[in-house]
């Protein structure tokens, strides 16, 4: 299926396989009621999002039981050829200790070390992706 632009819609299946496939997506929450855009390095964990931020950083702030979109892509402009992700859902801080124990275990680091992390996780409830003709 494609849509009135011409980009195949993928499936909710397709859409989280590729989800597993990039290490750096985009957040999009509220900052002081405007919306903002972070850079964030995540992983999959139980079907959630999950991005480890500093304990004081805006985004831990802000992303506490709050609706938030986040977008991973890959394209290639010579080859035109690409694809591109979206899931909106709920986030919440991670405090119960299994699941922490679980997190730590996984390829995730913070991009500031030192400072104390938290974990943020969204639960997808819409996920949506494109991927341009060419690329099938």
């Amino acid at each position: 299926m494609y849509d009135t632009e011409g980009l195949k819609i993928l499936t909710e299946q397709e859409c989280r396989a590729l989800l597993t496939q990039v290490p750096l997506g985009r957040i999009v929450f509220t900052d002081r009621a405007l919306p903002a855009i972070q850079p964030v390095n995540f992983t999959m964990a139980d079907g959630d999002v999950v991005i480890l931020t500093s304990a004081g950083s805006k985004l831990a702030a802000a992303a506490r039981n709050a609706v938030v979109a986040f977008e991973i892509d890959q394209f290639d402009q010579n080859l035109t050829t690409g694809w591109s992700v979206v899931v909106v859902g709920h986030t919440r801080v991670v405090t119960e200790a299994s699941e922490l124990e679980q997190l730590h275990a996984l390829p995730l680091n913070p991009w500031t070390p030192g400072e104390p992390a938290h974990y943020i996780a969204i639960t997808p409830e819409l996920i949506h992706g494109r991927r341009l003709k060419q690329d099938e």
